[in-house]
């Protein structure tokens, strides 16, 4: 039975990994590369918990109690003492694998490993762990306190014991659990992010400009959200790496990144975390900058 759960990465995912898991009664042991990333997480927790309470979702005793079962880390050393490790970290493979031989060192043979890529393959980072039995993908959507899915993706050396042991995890989040089979970005991404780099293209080629493309997939296609607007929440710098994973993996020149796209991110106009990106975030409302 899983009852603490180490999280690695205090960004957006990670805290928010970390926030829905200690509402739900697990201790949380949540590391980052240093002290100051750790502090803004907690301060993001706490602001998101802070939005929960005012929507009526929790109590304010609720927020108090998870805020408590959350133990902030600078040390993977600490992992010892949890049963799955869940990492969060950006969506760089080198990054990845480097954490993943890191942790293991002091981790004990039966805890589980978990990834949260949106797209790399679940058996290649496995297979850098001394335990790709016991590692699986457990990919949450943004933002977690508020969307219910989560994919789950098998490696091919993954045991049915570890999968059904993180499936049971996902439901006790209330989150609803969907297989996904070890192809680059899985389901989901594999069909939105194409739609993004589309609307993208679109852009480039001057077929409408921002404006008239988000308002017309909001309104023509009842989306919630514009593909450009939705880009730049999600950040332009991972959607460009799972264009990137999805034409190099699938090898087909219809994944080809925007070079627009490509562009944005080189000149580090990445979406909303820096206040520029398709749209300028700066002013008291989005302003588009194309």
């Amino acid at each position: 039975m899983i009852k603490r759960i180490g999280v690695i990465g205090a960004g957006q995912m990670g805290s928010g990994i970390a926030h829905v898991c200690a509402l739900k009664g697990y201790d949380i042991h949540l590391a980052d590369v240093d002290q100051a990333h750790l502090d803004k997480g907690l301060e993001n927790i706490g602001r998101n918990m802070d939005r929960q309470i005012s929507r009526g979702m929790i109590r304010p005793e609720d927020k108090d109690a998870a805020l408590k079962r959350i133990v902030p880390v600078v040390d993977y050393k600490a992992f010892a003492e949890c049963d799955l490790v869940v990492e969060a970290a950006t969506e760089n493979e080198a990054i990845k694998r480097e954490i993943f031989k890191k942790v293991c060192v002091d981790l004990p043979p039966n805890v589980l490993l978990a990834t949260n890529t949106s797209s790399i393959s679940v058996t290649r980072l496995a297979s850098v762990t001394d335990r790709p039995g016991k590692f699986m993908g457990m990919h949450f959507m943004n933002p977690v306190p508020l969307m219910g899915l989560v994919e789950l993706i098998r490696g091919i050396a993954t045991e049915e014991e570890t999968f059904r042991t993180v499936r049971e995890v996902v439901v006790k989040l209330d989150k609803k659990p969907v297989n996904a089979e070890d192809f680059p970005a899985f389901i989901v991404n594999r069909i939105l992010l194409p739609m993004i780099n589309e609307a993208v293209y679109a852009l480039y080629e001057g077929v409408g400009n921002v404006e008239a493309i988000d308002t017309g997939m909001k309104l023509g296609a009842n989306h919630p959200m514009g593909p450009l607007e939705l880009a730049d929440f999600i950040g332009l710098d991972t959607c460009l790496s799972v264009m990137q994973v999805l034409h190099e993996g699938l090898a087909d020149s219809k994944y080809r990144p925007c070079p627009l796209l490509v562009k944005y991110v080189e000149a580090g106009w990445i979406g909303r975390k820096v206040k520029r990106g398709f749209y300028d975030y700066s002013g008291e409302r989005p302003v588009p900058t194309r």
